[in-house]
Formats: C-alpha cells, structure tokens, sequence
C-alpha cells in the first residue's frame, strides 16, 4: 500500500473523529483537515492517476460542503451566521 492511501486513510479516520466532536470543538481540527485535504488529494492522484483525484474531490467536496458554502458567501461578502 502507497504512503499517500495510508495517509489518506489516517485523514479519514481523523475526519470521522472530529465530526464526533460537539460543534463548538469542531472548528479548529476541522479547518486543518480542509487545508489538509487538496494536497492529500493531489498526492493520491498522483501515485494512482487522475480518476481517483476526482474520487477524492467528489468526497472532498461531499464531507465539508457546509464550511465550504460557509466560505464562499464570507468570500461574496455576505456574513452567514454561524452556528453556535
């Protein structure tokens, strides 16, 4: 098994660990895991081709699609609220 699946796997077990977290708890381990993921992604798609960058992106893009719409509406200038 390639380092970058192993690191994957390590991400996807820490993601399930955060989720777990009350919401208040999730923020800091839950941005890291967002900076974290585009590289991971690249890494993996890299050793394995592009079909499974995609794969992970579709994953990606699935799991934080709240903290991502979040982003995007701070980035139009909107100010979304944030749940407590």
């Amino acid at each position: 098994m390639s380092y970058s699946i192993i690191i994957g796997c390590l991400w996807v077990l820490a993601a399930t660990v955060v989720a777990l977290l009350p919401m208040r708890r999730q923020y800091v381990p839950g941005v890291s895991l967002l900076v974290l993921a585009p590289p991971l992604i690249v890494w993996v798609g890299y050793d394995h081709g592009w079909i499974y960058a995609v794969l992970g992106l579709l994953a990606f893009l699935s799991m934080f699609r709240k903290p991502l719409a979040y982003f995007y509406r701070r980035a139009r200038g909107e100010t979304p609220d944030i749940p407590r």
